[in-house]
């Protein structure tokens, strides 16, 4: 206890010291570590980060006090490991819940004979040959009754549409009701964090990676984590594994907390190491096509890599340009501007 405390007061001497100063671990390091289970994450741990306690220096938190609350950090954590948010599914839009209630069966029948029907009425044959009709059918059709034949197709067609209207419309105002729902469900969540040494209750949604946060029977776990201390601690993790024995979660053996699962027995603490999109849950999520609104982290790092590669091929092949147009004479010109542009295609 007492080492812990003194990394704690170490960090904060650090952070105060350098709060514009870089993350240890990056994104992509923590979202690989915590795919990892059991024995393999804690070779893991101790390859990179020595301990637990070793992780939390590298997040710069302490396991002891946690986070000191400060919102420049606190936003800055958001910025560079991701919000506490998975992103909904858009909702379906009015004119596609009207297509899909089109889709069913009985109302594409209906539509088919509408369409025969109202086709039908508008063919009028010669008169002999609607004579012959007549007296086939055993009587000749009026004329006031040819012209009004339009009405039944009509009235067909009108009742679909009623019908689909009315449907998409019931849909629509549910969906809106269980997206009201759902939000309130989700702002109303909170969860008990360690902050500048205090136990407090916060939202789910403002849980940041490094935040120690408690853990304790009965519990959804909102995020992915690295148990720190840990008290016969059991977790269900069939929402995710599909396994229904309760997982055994300790220091030596398996530290590994995970998103969406629940606290079954006992107590313990985890220092938080993946949110939102990134947390396994997110991740679950963003594959089943629950976050499509924007790319990944992942995804993000790759553009930026590739956008920085491009940038230099860039500067490079001007540096070249510009060296032959200015040589292509013979003589050396604009020797100041080569210069320049020499410093800048380097310095990538």
């Amino acid at each position: 206890m007492a080492n812990n405390s003194f990394r704690g007061s170490k960090y904060r001497d650090r952070g105060e010291a350098s709060r514009e100063a870089e993350f240890s671990c990056s994104l992509l390091e923590l979202r690989s570590l915590m795919e990892l289970r059991g024995v393999e994450a804690i070779s893991r741990i101790q390859e990179s980060y020595g301990d637990v306690n070793g992780l939390c220096l590298k997040l710069r938190t302490s396991p002891v006090e946690g986070l000191d609350g400060n919102s420049e950090d606190i936003d800055r954590r958001k910025e560079e490991f991701g919000q506490n948010l998975i992103p909904p599914k858009k909702p379906k839009t009015f004119l596609q819940l009207v297509w899909e209630a089109l889709q069913d069966v009985t109302l594409i029948i209906l539509e088919v004979a509408a369409i025969i029907s109202l086709g039908l009425s508008f063919y009028s044959p010669p008169d002999a040959e609607r004579q012959q009709c007549g007296k086939a059918a055993g009587g000749v059709e009026e004329e006031g009754e040819a012209e009004t034949g339009w009405i039944e197709g009509a009235a067909i067609l009108l009742s679909v549409v009623c019908v689909v209207l009315v449907t998409a419309f019931n849909d629509w105002s549910k969906e809106k009701q269980f997206r009201g729902l759902q939000s309130r469900i989700e702002q109303e969540q909170k969860f008990t964090v360690v902050r500048g040494g205090q136990v407090i209750q916060i939202k789910v949604s403002e849980i940041v990676v490094g935040d120690i946060a408690q853990v304790k029977y009965g519990d959804l776990l909102p995020a992915d984590g690295v148990l720190i201390q840990g008290n016969d601690l059991k977790i269900d993790e069939s929402s995710l594994t599909g396994e229904s024995d309760h997982v055994k979660k300790s220091l030596d053996k398996d530290p590994m907390l995970l998103s969406g699962t629940h606290v079954m027995e006992g107590s313990g603490k985890m220092v938080v190491t993946a949110v939102g999109v990134n947390s396994q849950t997110g991740i679950i999520f963003t594959l089943l096509g629950a976050g499509d609104e924007g790319d990944s982290e992942e995804k993000k790092e790759k553009k930026k890599e590739e956008k920085k590669s491009k940038d230099k091929k860039d500067k490079k092949s001007k540096f070249r340009i510009l060296v032959h147009l200015s040589l292509s004479d013979g003589k050396p010109r604009c020797f100041g501007l080569i210069t320049r542009s020499f410093r800048s295609s380097v310095s990538w």
